[in-house]
């Protein structure tokens, strides 16, 4: 199964398709990561946190 590498939460292999770089095969950030965020196609810090 697929792992975010910022915070090893579980992402489906859908996601990693859509949203990872081509020749990698885990994503930078997902959605439950609270400090980072995708910017395009770069990872930045996130300027607020996420209400969860």
């Amino acid at each position: 199964m697929p792992e975010c590498q910022n915070c090893n939460s579980f992402v489906t292999r859908r996601y990693v398709r859509v949203f990872t770089p081509e020749g990698q095969e885990t994503p930078r950030v997902c959605p439950s990561c609270e400090d980072k965020i995708r910017d395009g196609s770069d990872v930045r810090a996130a300027r607020s946190t996420r209400g969860n």
